[in-house]
């Protein structure tokens, strides 16, 4: 971005701050133009403006920038006020499931985990998306980004942004272990390779929603699924006790067991298997696109090398995980059409690639990867692209986050998995908690 820009998002950020205070939540701001608050997940931004939310919070230049820029670009047609949720998805869902199921009409557009968009479209939070819309909306978007913004064969929300796990490795360590990096790798070789170097293999197993992330990516890789028509609800047929779920287990086990699991390896979140992979003894990370981006890993940029997410059991292909944003228009709002142009705008392949430069977080735009400049910043951007496409997004339910928690739960601590015992305890409880017969 160049310094005029930046300076112009200053002078708007500058503008927007003072008129915070005057406006109040979900009120219009001056003349006729209606006002879009628009609820966003925290970012991390590389840009050096910081943007003053409608509520006085400091924000990133992220999503705060594209709201200022799509909020000029339309001449008056709307302004976007962007509001932060919490840093924890599940407590972003919480805090919008709340005021959503109240109609709070204050609610214009709201940044979805994609785990969550089915449960949301399912409890009429969402506006649908007319036909004639959903085509010039998805356009260009990878299949990936599109199947988990789709339910019931409707395009639900419109991808903001795509991410996706793939390894990362310290070139020196895989050499020194002998491991080939330029084909396939499996989870059995990766945890060998640290045992054999004396270093780790970082993933997230905390009891929160990334260890579900982890263990779907595992039985999707194995060939495999958590649960089987996820649109049948309560009555989906869940699918843990299956070879492919004793596969997943037994990855879990074998690094839950072994000296290549960090110490903390039961409480890792994302932040915290960056910060163990960057450590002396850090081997091997699977995590999201913006590690390249992340400053821990600065020191030792010309020794860090990526490949695709580890097979699950040799002779397959991975199904890395999904993640990202979406952006979901509310049924309660007060101003649909707008809140429809300034989706449209917000998601347009300029505005997924000044996010992608600021963020680290990939476009959703097929299009977008092919730009010089991205390649030029992100130099495994055409491995992203390869990767989302491949990925195996968490079960479109709309009971996703009862799952979720019954599944990472009877998969806590990864040492205490057993193969043998644990997929088969894990679904009878998944499925005992969809009929009311157990407590989360």
């Amino acid at each position: 971005m160049g310094i005029r820009a930046r300076r112009r998002v200053a002078a708007v950020a500058a503008i927007a701050g003072a008129a915070a205070g005057l406006a109040a939540c979900g009120g219009e701001s001056s003349g006729s133009t209606p006002t879009l608050n628009w609820y966003i997940n925290p970012d991390v931004s590389n840009l050096e403006a910081y943007v003053t939310d409608a509520d006085g919070n400091q924000a990133p230049g992220g999503q705060a920038y594209l709201a200022l820029k799509c909020s000029e670009e339309s001449n008056g047609a709307y302004d976007i006020k962007v509001r932060l949720l919490p840093n924890d998805a599940s407590q972003q869902r919480e805090q919008l499931v709340r005021r959503l199921a109240a109609e709070d009409d204050s609610i214009d557009l709201m940044s979805l985990d994609p785990a969550f968009t089915a449960e949301f479209a399912n409890a009429g939070f969402l506006e649908p998306i007319p036909e004639e819309e959903q085509a010039q909306l998805s356009e260009g978007m990878l299949d990936g980004a599109i199947e988990a913004a789709t339910y019931d064969d409707n395009l639900i929300a419109v991808p903001l942004w795509s991410n996706t796990q793939i390894l990362w490795f310290k070139k020196s360590v895989a050499e020194k272990a002998g491991l080939d990096m330029t084909k396939p790798v499996t989870w059995d070789q990766i945890i060998d390779a640290a045992e054999q170097t004396n270093t780790t293999v970082s993933v997230q197993a905390k009891r929160y929603e990334g260890y579900s992330v982890w263990i779907n990516a595992l039985i999707s890789g194995a060939g495999g699924q958590i649960l089987e028509d996820p649109e049948a609800g309560k009555d989906a047929e869940i699918t843990v006790d299956t070879p492919e779920g004793k596969a997943a287990a037994e990855v879990v086990s074998k690094l839950g067991n072994s000296p290549a699991a960090p110490p903390a390896l039961s409480n890792a979140d994302e932040g915290g298997t960056v910060a163990s992979f960057s450590a002396a003894d850090g081997g091997f990370l699977v995590n999201w696109t913006y590690v390249y981006s992340d400053p821990n890993v600065a020191p030792f940029k010309d020794d860090l090398g990526w490949v695709r997410y580890p097979a699950t059991t040799e002779g397959d292909e991975s199904r890395p995980p999904y993640g990202g944003i979406n952006i979901g228009v509310s049924s309660y709002g007060k101003h649909t059409d707008a809140a429809y142009e300034a989706a449209a705008c917000l998601t347009s392949a300029e505005s997924q690639k000044t996010y992608a430069q600021a963020s680290g977080n990939q476009p959703a735009r097929s299009a977008v990867y092919d730009d010089p400049e991205m390649k030029k910043a992100f130099p495994m951007a055409a491995l992203w692209r390869e990767s989302i496409d491949a990925a195996a997004p968490r079960p479109l339910t709309p009971y996703w986050s009862d799952i979720s928690t019954a599944l990472y739960s009877s998969w806590h601590p990864p040492s205490s998995v057993d193969p043998d015992t644990t997929p088969a305890e894990s679904q009878q409880y998944i499925e005992d908690v969809l009929q009311g017969k157990a407590l989360l």
